[in-house]
């Protein structure tokens, strides 16, 4: 199947096609708020709602199961569907999502709007990407869009903060309620400026059937869910091993069910070569360790500090220092990855990021100022600049082209679990006291740090293997930063946006060819 073909929006003028860019950028950034807001409202959700740590540490891992649950089906979607028809059914949905959340006293319901908008995120994000590639022509014009999109998405994390700062000491369901509005004009701004597309079929891609995508992302979703559940009640006051036990296994059957889909499936989701493929999968576990330990830290700071009486907007400025970093070194963080070579700064990286965490006080109290907190928020915003693009360049920059676009949604996938996992765990320990809690944490970033360091005695070779066989290589994709909602995830596509996840051996358009227009 041929990719969805793209027209530029009104004929392809400069100035339509910026209000189209500005459009997807500003969609980037409420994706990327969503975390970050989510996490400086989640003491105020819990206490209306009577929730505990691991009840409360859903509304995070709900939104990242959805992420993670989703994004490897994504692609196959867009084939079927086109990128217009995906794009703005995820929009309406996430708006609609939203309201429910907010008016909801259900913590069931809510944690599933959650989920519902972490499925939506992993389409709208690398979608929207795709659509930028497509429609604006190679050279200085797509370089500026992606600049654009990347730092939306980066500076989406400490919006989120701040946003949420301000509309939590109003109420929670105001944080929750506000991405609506905005996606609902952002859906009529797209319907007007999203060009149309048409699937059509083609010899060289085999068809996926829908329902295949449809349960494989529903089953992923599920899988990631189910462990999540069995780790929130494997430890603390509130362990269940029987409970534990079976939601592993329940896990472990939807696990073993989709592999023996995928065994059998024309076009699996994760072809086996990319199974064998060391630097890909080195950076996706210190990936999901890097992005799950910090997760999990910012969640256990903002629980220390609201026992300690810090409001909402107190409590978003003492996180600030460690996003605001990456946002202000978005548009360099590849040419610094560059400079010291990936695997130095991953390496660099993944050593600060538990150093930062062992800085965290373990009892915060109201003697407690934002001085104590910030050599910790210091190293832990420090470790992201460092590491976490070089970390998505070390995974994809050997991968042949044909693969790249699978290569970004496993590792991007990964980086979504381990957010799950680890905010799981932590949740459920620090019902046991805050020192448990960040000892996990340091220990998870520990772990990290002992496989980045393993990748700087494997320098990268002019040819990975993988490579040779396929007789093709491509530069690693720009990767939007933004930690925790990871719209980062839009790497997934960038790799060849308007022609995603094409199968091994496919034949690839020349670079900066555009497809024909077709409504």
């Amino acid at each position: 199947m041929e990719s969805p073909t793209t027209t530029a929006p009104d004929g392809g003028r400069p100035r339509a096609r910026w209000a189209l860019v500005s459009v997807l950028a500003a969609n980037m950034l409420v994706d990327a708020l969503e975390v970050s807001a989510t996490l400086v409202a989640l003491p105020s959700v819990g206490a209306e709602l009577g929730l505990s740590a691991p009840g409360a540490q859903w509304l995070v891992t709900g939104f990242a199961a959805g992420f993670a649950g989703l994004l490897p089906v994504g692609g196959r979607l867009v084939e079927r569907l086109g990128r217009r028809r995906v794009y703005l059914a995820a929009l309406l949905v996430f708006a609609v999502a939203s309201l429910a959340g907010a008016f909801t006293d259900n913590a069931a319901l809510l944690t599933a709007t959650r989920v519902v908008k972490g499925c939506c995120v992993a389409l709208t994000a690398p979608t929207g990407l795709a659509i930028i590639v497509a429609a604006v022509p190679e050279g200085a014009a797509r370089r500026r869009a992606l600049s654009l999109y990347s730092f939306f998405g980066a500076a989406g994390f400490c919006a989120g903060l701040l946003l949420s700062g301000i509309l939590t000491e109003a109420g929670w369901r105001w944080t929750t309620a506000f991405p609506a509005p905005v996606a609902l004009l952002l859906l009529a701004a797209g319907l007007r400026l999203i060009p149309h597309g048409t699937p059509t079929d083609g010899p060289a891609r085999p068809r996926t059937p829908a329902r295949y995508a449809a349960v494989g992302g529903l089953g992923l979703t599920g899988a990631v869910l189910l462990l999540g559940y069995g780790l929130a009640h494997l430890a603390g006051p509130g362990r269940d091993p029987a409970a534990a036990g079976a939601a592993f296994a329940a896990a472990l059957l939807l696990g073993a069910a989709l592999l023996w889909a995928e065994r059998r499936a024309a076009r699996p989701l994760v072809p086996v070569e990319l199974l064998r493929h060391a630097p890909l999968l080195r950076s996706a576990a210190g990936a999901a360790a890097l992005n799950g330990s910090y997760v999990a830290f910012l969640l256990i700071v903002t629980l220390q500090l609201h026992g300690a009486g810090w409001g909402p907007w107190r409590t978003s400025l003492a996180l600030l220092p460690a996003g605001l970093p990456l946002a202000l070194t978005a548009l360099h963080s590849g040419r610094i990855a560059g400079r010291l070579g990936p695997a130095r700064a991953v390496a660099a990286g993944a050593a600060a990021a538990p150093v930062g965490y062992a800085l965290q006080p373990r009892t915060v109290d109201t003697a407690t100022g934002f001085a104590d907190l910030l050599p910790a928020m210091t190293f832990v915003g420090a470790a992201f600049v460092l590491a976490f693009t070089a970390l998505h360049l070390q995974a994809t920059g050997s991968v042949p082209a044909p693969l790249q676009g699978a290569a970004g949604s496993l590792y991007q996938t990964c980086v979504q679990l381990g957010a799950v996992l680890t905010v799981a765990l932590a949740a459920a320990l620090y019902t046991a006291g805050p020192g448990s809690a960040l000892g996990l944490v340091t220990a998870v970033g520990a772990v990290g740090a002992c496989v980045a360091l393993g990748g700087l005695g494997r320098p990268a070779r002019p040819t990975d293997p993988l490579s040779a066989r396929s007789g093709q290589r491509k530069e690693a994709p720009p990767c939007p930063e933004s930690p925790c909602a990871s719209p980062s995830s839009s790497a997934a596509f960038a790799k060849a946006a308007s022609d995603p996840f094409p199968p091994p051996g496919s034949p690839r358009r020349p670079a900066g060819a555009r497809t024909s227009s077709s409504t």
